[in-house]
């Protein structure tokens, strides 16, 4: 059985998911009054409950179904966050000049995708894993490159893989959307039907997984 379905989270129920990112945090009083703060993680984990998106009786039967091939908590699978798919600052259609991913040196063809939140010296910089390859745009040195004939997704790790490395000094910069990658958070689904075509269910908990 794989680790990980490359298909996505029914898109109806994600659209009115509730949930987004975690952090860990220690937090320890002083005798003096102040506070010790400790990041207990580097990044930040999300979670969600789908159970806000159900509308319709369909959409029971369409999470059962990937449920069930998940195994439960065994598989992860692709989740589309209604919140943040984009690499646009705002969420908007990405461009090629969105996320700086990087600079050529002559030699590098292969570049992370990130997403980075904020400006400065906090900002805190996000590895994407799961773009979705035909929205993907590149561009080098301020000039917007081809997909799939200037660069491509690799399918296996979400990387950019340029065709010809970029020359040395160049800013090398993308757009996409992308999924989080999520395993079910339950072995067990409590369905009810409620009337004709109209079911329900209390929670559908999804949580954050690494692929690497």
């Amino acid at each position: 059985m794989t680790a990980f379905l490359d298909e996505r989270f029914p898109a109806a129920v994600a659209f009115g998911a509730l949930g987004g990112p975690e952090r860990r945090t220690e937090i320890v009083d002083l005798a003096t009054g102040h506070e010790a703060r400790n990041a207990r993680w580097a990044d930040s984990r999300r979670r969600y409950d789908a159970a806000t998106g159900i509308r319709s009786l369909n959409d029971l039967r369409d999470v059962l179904s990937l449920f069930e091939k998940a195994r439960g908590r065994l598989s992860g699978f692709r989740f589309r966050d209604p919140f943040d798919h984009s690499s646009a600052v705002h969420g908007g259609p990405p461009t090629a000049f969105d996320q700086t991913i990087g600079t050529g040196d002559g030699a590098t063809t292969r570049f992370t995708l990130v997403k980075t939140y904020g400006a400065g010296p906090n900002a805190y910089t996000r590895a994407i894993r799961l773009p979705e390859a035909a929205s993907l745009k590149a561009a080098v040195g301020g000039s917007e490159q081809i997909n799939g004939a200037g660069f491509s997704a690799d399918p296996a790790t979400g990387a950019l893989v340029f065709s010809e490395p970029p020359p040395a000094g160049q800013t090398v910069t993308a757009g996409f959307l992308f999924d989080v990658p999520v395993r079910f958070d339950t072995d067990r689904l409590d369905l009810s039907l409620t009337h004709f075509e109209a079911g329900d269910i209390a929670s559908i908990p999804l949580i954050e997984i690494r692929l690497d």
